[in-house]
């Protein structure tokens, strides 16, 4: 239930490892003399961009593989101190490519013949995307030495309070007394609890949780504070009219698919609600809502409790009924040790997966306890790495695709397993999959509008004071009541999931909260297509994740023959949801019946 790292670098001290870190400077100080010789003319444009280009590529394949066994090693382990000097330093290293980027881009946008000199070159033109996002760019960058301070302050700036956040969590501990015993047991332990099946180990984890954030909450406000502070600055001098739509732009998203999606949003939350009321039915809260400590409570009889290796069973199997390739790849990633998935002291908790591109491999860590909700987890984060894999014939550049989409292939790979168990489910099993299938849905639609509606106000609150730690509080219960409404038990949220979250402490990728919601619906329109279509659909899904590092959501969704600009695509997967919904409501009451 651990990764191997080995074919990344076997240790911080061996020979590729050091031999890289020499490789990245030494190619670092050739671009920098080198863009300094040749951006002060447009002869030989088309040479220039073909070397630049190329150079590039070399220079961020090694750069991410260095950054990516850092990031791991000191994911699985926050006390890893050669981890985070690393780390640091090649974060240090990364500020010094600034200055070569940002001349690269003013030279772009001066070009007089650019779709001459793209429509030249075969090699060119696979980069035709990323070189007219680097012209758009150019738009919204300052003077070569305000771009290289920026990035050099970056690192003791907002990257620092980011570390400093993951390292509060990774090592926090909380003191629990279950059943009479007191135990002192890591956050992502704790908060697991939330999925038992008894009603007291939940509040008991609930109580202990928020009790324990005391010991770090001044911490975290300050480095919540710092980190959208910087935002808010560098999107003025930037010229962007707010941190949403220097978002929007890095998403590669437009406004109006962003409102669009809202609209549908907000339309369907009574739905939600209703589901969330007859939750807090079946479990007998006479007030006729949900506490917080049960949104994850289990529903039915069945137990849903999984060995590691039954997970990979279910998992690889059930991703068969798509594709025989889905299967083998999972298959793969369990088999060559890419899951680290044994919760310990000292690691991260949540999940996430690791797309190595220059290894053509992934790394995928969860915390893994048995539940089905982590079982869809890690077939999430495996939907993520056949994300990746779709990418592996592309240039390092072209591999990267925008947040929103990040969440296409990880949310289908888990509706795939939902769906599928469904189908050979008897009564009592399918309304425990299809309540858990809900609890994702729910948390992906309106935690997640939660989520969007309390970082708003936090951006919003910040231009004028830093905020204190009651401010936070009170601003993420005002989020949760809009998004819950009636349906969430007012005496018993959750004020400090700000604290608990990593993606607010992302400088570089604000608002980490809808791409999960515009990938559950965009999702929802794909399962649609593949119902229709069947077996055929899997390689038109295959072609459309490899083509997500080089085109924007709207082409996307365009090849697929979906208009994101129309509120109806929205609506049409948010009903496919409430659907699901109307089918619970019917099963449990005739149950209760």
């Amino acid at each position: 239930m651990r990764w191997s790292l080995d074919n990344l670098y076997t240790s911080f001290d061996s020979r590729e490892f050091l031999e890289d870190n020499n490789k990245v400077l030494s190619l670092i100080e050739e671009l920098k003399t080198w863009s300094r010789e040749n951006f002060n003319s447009q002869e030989n444009a088309q040479e220039k961009i073909q070397f630049f280009l190329g150079r590039v590529n070399e220079l961020s394949s090694l750069i991410y593989k260095i950054a990516a066994y850092s990031e791991l090693s000191l994911s699985v382990d926050a006390k890893n101190n050669k981890a985070l000097m690393y780390l640091e330093k090649i974060e240090k290293t990364i500020s010094e490519t600034t200055e070569f980027d940002v001349a690269f881009k003013k030279w772009l946008s001066k070009l007089e013949n650019v779709e001459e000199i793209i429509n030249s070159s075969e090699f060119i033109k696979e980069h035709e995307f990323i070189l007219k996002e680097s012209i758009k760019d150019a738009e919204h960058m300052l003077s070569d030495e305000q771009e290289i301070v920026i990035s050099k302050m970056k690192n003791t700036g907002s990257s620092a309070w980011a570390k400093l956040q993951e390292f509060l969590t990774s090592t926090h501990t909380v003191e629990i007394s279950l059943e009479g015993e007191e135990k002192k047991l890591p956050l992502p332990v704790v908060r697991n609890m939330a999925y038992s099946e008894e009603e007291y180990v939940r509040k008991t984890a609930y109580f202990a949780e928020l009790k324990s954030y005391h010991k770090i909450e001044n911490s975290s406000a300050a480095a919540l504070n710092g980190i959208k502070g910087e935002v808010i600055n560098l999107s003025k001098l930037r010229g962007y009219e707010s941190p949403l739509h220097m978002t929007l732009k890095n998403s590669r998203m437009d406004k109006e698919t962003l409102d669009a999606m809202l609209e549908a949003i907000r339309e369907y939350l009574p739905y939600f609600r209703n589901y969330l009321k007859k939750k807090a039915e079946l479990l007998g809260h006479k007030s006729g809502k949900l506490p917080f400590y049960d949104l994850f409570a289990p529903i039915g009889k069945v137990d849903m409790k999984f060995t590691y290796d039954e997970a990979r069973k279910f998992i690889v199997e059930n991703f068969k009924s798509f594709s025989s390739e889905l299967a083998d790849f999972a298959d793969r990633a369990f088999e060559e040790n890419w899951i680290d998935a044994e919760p310990r002291e000292g690691k991260r908790g949540g999940a996430f997966c690791y797309n190595l591109h220059p290894i053509k491999e992934s790394r995928i860590l969860a915390n893994f306890d048995g539940s089905f909700s982590n079982v869809t987890t890690i077939a999430h984060e495996l939907g993520h790495a056949y994300h990746g894999n779709c990418l592996i014939d592309e240039t390092f550049l072209n591999s990267n695709y925008p947040m929103p989409i990040a969440e296409t292939a990880s949310i289908f790979c888990e509706t795939l397993i939902i769906d599928a168990a469904l189908k050979i489910a008897n009564r009592e099993e399918k309304i425990a999959i299809l309540e858990n299938s809900l609890q994702s849905s729910t948390q992906t639609i309106v935690d997640i509008y939660s989520r969007f509606l309390f970082e708003d106000e936090v951006f919003k609150r910040r231009e004028d004071h830093s905020l204190s730690v009651e401010e936070f509080k009170e601003i993420m219960l005002d989020a949760q009541k809009k998004a819950y409404g009636d349906a969430l038990d007012e005496k018993y949220m959750h004020p400090y999931m700000w604290v608990n979250k990593p993606h607010y402490y992302y400088a570089d990728a604000n608002y980490y909260n809808f791409p999960y919601a515009f990938g559950e619906l965009f999702v929802r329109g794909l399962i649609a297509e593949y119902k229709k279509r069947g077996s055929e659909f899997a390689e038109d899904y295959k072609k459309l994740l490899s083509l997500t590092g080089k085109n924007d959501l709207y082409t996307l969704g365009k090849e697929m023959g979906f208009d994101l600009h129309s509120v109806d695509f929205w609506r049409s997967s948010l009903e496919v949801i409430k659907e699901e919904i109307d089918t619970f409501i019917s099963a449990t009451q005739v149950k209760c019946e």
